[in-house]
Formats: C-alpha cells, structure tokens, sequence
C-alpha cells in the first residue's frame, strides 16, 4: 500500500473500503494491501456459501487441526462449554457491574469486564495461579492495543510467557487422571484438550487454546463497546427506548467487529469476471454488505428499531455465513446482549468523547477510546431513622 492510500486508511478504514467498491467498474475490487474483495452483495453472499469456493478445511485454525472434521468438533466443544457456563457468567456479570466506577473508560472496561465474567470458564479457579494471572494480564494487554514498540515488545514477551504456562498446565492436565474426551469440561482448556484429536502436539493445543481465548474475549468486550457508544451517543442521559437485544444486533450491523472475512481459494475459479489461481485470497466485508443501500433502509443510520419488523433489513452477517459461520455465534450474541442489559438496567449512559465513530481497524474493528458514564435511576433508599432502628 502506497503511503498516502496507508494515511487515508488509517484515517477512515470503512470509507477507504466504501470508496474502493464505489470507484470500481467491476464486481470485484483490488485491496491495496492484497488480495480481492467483492463489493456486490448479491455475489458475495454466493462466495460466502459457494461450495467449490468453501471446501476444504477452515483457516481461522490454519493447520493446527488434522481435518475439517476435527475443526467442526473443536467448534461445537467450545460452544457448548460456553453455553453450560452462561448462567455462572450472568451471575457474575451482576458482581461485576455493581463494582465498577460511575465513569469508566472504554474500550478497555469492555474487554476485561468480560475477562472478569469468563475467568472462570476460561480457567476454573483451582487451575495455576500463574496461569490465571497471565490470562488476565494478556486480556488488559489486547484491550489497551499498545502502539509504541517498546509496548508492542512487552505484549510478545507476556505472550511468550503465556504459552510457556500453558504448555505447562496441559501437560499436568495430560498427566492427571479424568482429563479425557467423555470428562465434562471444568472450562475452556479441558474442552480444548478433549476436542484436539489423538496426535496434536502439546504446544498446538496451546496455540489452539490461546486463539479460542483472544476469539472469546476481545470480540464480545468491542461489540460491547460498540453497542454502548451507539446506544449512548443516539439517547444521551436517558435511558434506552429500544430493547437492549435491538441495540445490540444494530451495533453488529453497524460497527461489526469482524470487518473483512478472507479465504484463500482452494482452486481455480472464477468470480465477477476475474480468474483466481489456487491461494489467491478472496474477501467479503460484513461491513459492505451491512450498508448496502439497496438492501437495508437507510443504512448509514443507527436505527435499533429497524429490527422490530422484518421489512428494514437486509444480509445480517456479523459472524460470516455459510459453511464457516463462527460456531459460537448465537452464544456470542447472547453473552454481549446479557452485559448491556446489566450494564443499562436502571442506568442511564453517558458517553464522553466518543462522538468519532471511524473504528480502528486491525484484524477486527474497535471503537476509538471514550469515556462512559453511570447514573443509577433507582431513587435511592432513605436510612432509617436512629429511633426507627431502636424500634426496630
């Protein structure tokens, strides 16, 4: 990417991607950083389910699991580890929110709120002390984003010491009688362990473990973020007229965090007119299909009561579609719309410069930091008096 497209990027990544489809003559639009992307919906949503373009093996694992098979049963073992830990994670959440400051800064609370409220499924309290507390310290890390190289080099070092604990933990978990594929799962690196078939290497379950965590709890703290800022900058200081699960699911539409999903294609095919060769990397923007004006009703406006009827919208994909939807997906939504309800309930938000919405985009889309403040609108219970208390 040339240095003047890299500083227009950077400063609005979603109106760069909007003026590459506008400008394009073609279906398909060259990325100046690599690869192609489709810019009309209609195709894309054939790319996203085409089987000849959707077979083989998933890369969101890359080469960590034997088969596309394995992949499907590593997927299903998360979610459903997931789901039976969701009533633990609301339990949580209520401790959690009550705790927190009137005035918070985002998106960093996001993402360690939800760390907090998934500790325990992440790593079951009796699991390494060590461990846990490199978990936490990784969380806050990929929250904060560091830009300056000596933060960046800080990160890889936690990183570096974070797989060197888990290496450690699954081999004591390996050893330990009980730890098999029938054993329920005490959290996320039992699941892990018991969905890896026979013959992956330690540090591949390790690796494995660690993408689940980063895919866990960075997505769901952003779209947090995401549903939060929106909601508060479109209702300042009172409380929400919409449905929390509306807020949320506008905000995925909105803002999805999953911008751009990329496949490298498994071979030779065509599409909007252009030959692609084996491991060419081809891309669908959520983003892109999200604002198509010819598919929702005013799309550039955050509109949560468009989700009230089923005439206002178009392709909803912020999970991608077809044979790769994330596994997790409709738990994801639900863990996210659980935090803003308790974060909302009785509440009123405010948020404190976050009037630019331009994300920043790396691999995902996150918010720009704002500040966000509570007010309970629970009229407070009056003390009572000294005589009543005697009474009483």
């Amino acid at each position: 990417m040339r240095f003047a497209e890299m500083r227009r990027f950077r400063r609005d990544p979603l109106g760069f991607l909007e003026n590459l489809r506008r400008t394009s003559p073609v279906e398909v639009f060259w990325l100046p950083w690599g690869g192609w992307c489709v810019g009309d919906t209609g195709l894309a949503l054939t790319v996203l389910t085409d089987r000849a373009f959707n077979a083989g093996m998933s890369g969101f694992f890359g080469s960590m699991l034997p088969s596309r098979s394995a992949q499907i049963d590593f997927g299903r073992a998360a979610r459903a580890m997931l789901r039976t830990h969701t009533p633990e994670y609301r339990e949580s959440l209520a401790v959690a929110v009550s705790e927190m400051p009137a005035v918070t800064r985002w998106p960093a609370a996001g993402v360690e709120l939800v760390y907090r409220c998934t500790a325990d499924m992440l790593l079951h309290p009796e699991g390494s002390p060590e461990l846990r507390r490199l978990l936490e310290r990784n969380a806050r890390v990929g929250a904060l984003r560091p830009a300056r190289m000596v933060e960046r080099a800080r990160a890889q070092v936690l990183r570096a010491e974070l797989s060197t604990a888990l290496n450690e933990q699954i081999r004591d978990r390996l050893g330990a009688t009980g730890c098999t594929a029938e054993a329920e799962p005490r959290d996320l690196l039992d699941a892990v362990i018991g969905a890896c078939p026979d013959g992956v290497a330690d540090t591949t379950v390790a690796q494995l473990y660690g993408l689940m965590f980063r895919s866990i709890v960075g997505p769901l703290g952003y779209s947090l973020a995401w549903s939060l800022l929106l909601g508060g900058l479109h209702s300042p200081g009172a409380p929400w007229p919409w449905p929390v699960d509306r807020v949320v699911r506008e905000a995925l539409r909105h803002r999805p965090v999953s911008w751009m999903v990329s496949r490298s294609v498994p071979c030779p095919a065509e599409f909007g007119g252009i030959a692609f060769r084996t491991g060419d990397q081809l891309s669908v923007s959520p983003y892109l299909l999200h604002h198509d004006r010819d598919r929702w009703t005013e799309p550039w406006e955050f509109r949560p009561d468009r989700w009230n009827g089923p005439g206002e919208h178009g392709p909803f994909v912020p999970f991608s579609s077809g044979p790769f939807t994330c596994a997790g997906a409709a738990v994801a939504h639900d863990l996210v719309t659980d935090a803003a309800t308790t974060l909302t309930e009785n509440t009123t938000v405010r948020v404190i410069g976050g009037g630019d919405t331009r994300p920043i985009v790396t691999n995902a889309a996150t918010p720009r930091p704002f500040v966000l403040r509570r007010t309970s609108t629970t009229p407070a219970r009056a003390r009572p008096s000294p005589r009543e208390e005697v009474r009483s």
